[in-house]
């Protein structure tokens, strides 16, 4: 959702109010206390710097509010940080977390602010997707306390997973305010052309592509699950929890069809639920 003036607000953050209509909600309430509270920081920070790369201000404007942030997190690793970001900046060295990857999460909304994506190159895409998902996992498993190679690997690959299941899910929503993250060589392999996001949307040979995607997808998850069936159960409920719910939205996903004209997805939120007390309660 777009929001007209993102300004820096110090103030104590609401991290959990925040959070609570994320997708993700569910399985960071889950987390032991501290935990939860490292994971609704995280995704506060996530959705403010997601705030402004979709919000309607001047693209420079956006940049510079961007560059505030980067700006905030190395104060927070300075020992200075603002006042709303004092609990971010205790979870940061008790879980410790990496300064990078915050970094990388600002560097991929600021491919959003900079200019309206349209059809990226495959490795375009995949350094996207890296930025703006796999970095943010790469800050959770830490909170989770995994390991760091699987950590990583888990991280890489369910990352991926998810932001290929919400370019699929969001293809009309995404042209609506002109950008396309579907990659330029699957477009070019179905005959589509580049011409804008509104005309790819509706092209009739969409489908072949987002086939091609939704099996890249699936093959994320199935290596994430191989990753975390390898781990201690209890470093791993809240991802099974995150990559359940997702899985859910990409078989809906696929059951809509991508022939226009498409229907907006939906959560089913018994299934959810059962997911949720799935891996918490067993």
């Amino acid at each position: 959702m777009a929001v007209s003036n993102p300004v820096v607000d110090d103030t104590e953050i609401d991290a959990a109010a925040a959070t609570s209509g994320s997708s993700f909600y569910l399985a960071m309430r889950i987390l032991p206390a501290a935990q939860r509270d490292a994971m609704y920081q995280v995704y506060a920070f996530c959705r403010a710097v997601d705030d402004i790369a979709d919000s309607d201000l001047p693209r420079a404007d956006r940049a510079a509010a961007l560059e505030r942030w980067r700006a905030d997190i190395d104060a927070c690793y300075a020992g200075a940080p603002r006042a709303s970001l004092r609990a971010l900046t205790r979870h940061i060295h008790t879980f410790h977390l990496q300064r990078e990857d915050f970094h990388a999460m600002i560097d991929g909304m600021a491919m959003d602010a900079a200019a309206d994506i349209c059809a990226p190159d495959e490795a375009t895409l995949d350094l996207y997707c890296d930025r703006v998902a796999s970095a943010a996992g790469r800050l959770s498993v830490r909170i989770f306390g995994m390991q760091e190679e699987p950590g990583r690997l888990l991280a890489h690959h369910l990352g991926r997973a998810l932001q290929l299941t919400n370019i699929l899910r969001d293809i009309d929503e995404d042209a609506g305010i002109n950008r396309c993250y579907l990659p330029r060589e699957l477009l070019a392999r179905e005959g589509i052309a580049i011409t804008n996001p509104a005309q790819i949307a509706d092209d009739p040979s969409l489908p072949r592509v987002c086939a091609t995607l939704a099996a890249r997808a699936q093959e994320h998850f199935a290596a994430s699950d191989a990753i975390m069936d390898r781990e201690p159960r209890s470093q791993v409920r809240a991802p099974r929890i995150m990559s359940g719910v997702y899985r859910v939205l990409l078989e809906r996903t696929l059951e809509r069809g991508f022939d226009i004209p498409r229907t907006k997805v939906s959560k089913p939120k018994l299934r959810l639920l059962w997911i949720v007390a799935r891996y918490a309660l067993f």
